[in-house]
């Protein structure tokens, strides 16, 4: 069963950076597929970044470049490295995990159903 747990949010100006951070436990990071979502008051969730087992990223139409995703499997932690923040960013920002068998995943589908564990969420508010 994998559990992920976010930190790093918080409260920045617009034009600011923030790193997020999520640690993994109880799967082999190597074989998920990870992603970060986040959720608007009155909006669905969507999909902000994703990295499969190839180290293969996809990003949302609004990152614009902004977002940078990477995992560390050493570290079993995934980051999202968030800079230029605009006050549309403010979120709650959710690390989800992938498993798709023993072979490793390999999606790079940003749809938050694809995903099957979720963390607690972490704050981020741009100001």
């Amino acid at each position: 069963h994998v559990q992920l747990v976010e930190s790093g949010g918080g409260s920045v100006q617009a034009g600011g950076s923030l790193r997020l951070s999520c640690a993994i436990s109880g799967y082999d990071a190597v074989y998920l597929c990870m992603g970060w979502f986040r959720q608007q008051p009155g909006k669905e969730r969507e999909g902000v970044a994703v990295i499969n087992r190839r180290g293969t990223t996809r990003y949302g139409d609004f990152v614009k470049g902004r977002f940078t995703i990477s995992k560390v499997n050493a570290e079993k932690t995934l980051y999202l490295q968030m800079n230029s923040l605009e006050l549309e960013d403010a979120a709650v920002y959710y690390c989800a995990a992938q498993y798709t068998g023993i072979s490793g995943c390999y999606s790079t589908s940003l749809a938050p159903d694809s995903f099957d564990y979720w963390g607690q969420g972490t704050q981020v508010t741009v100001s």
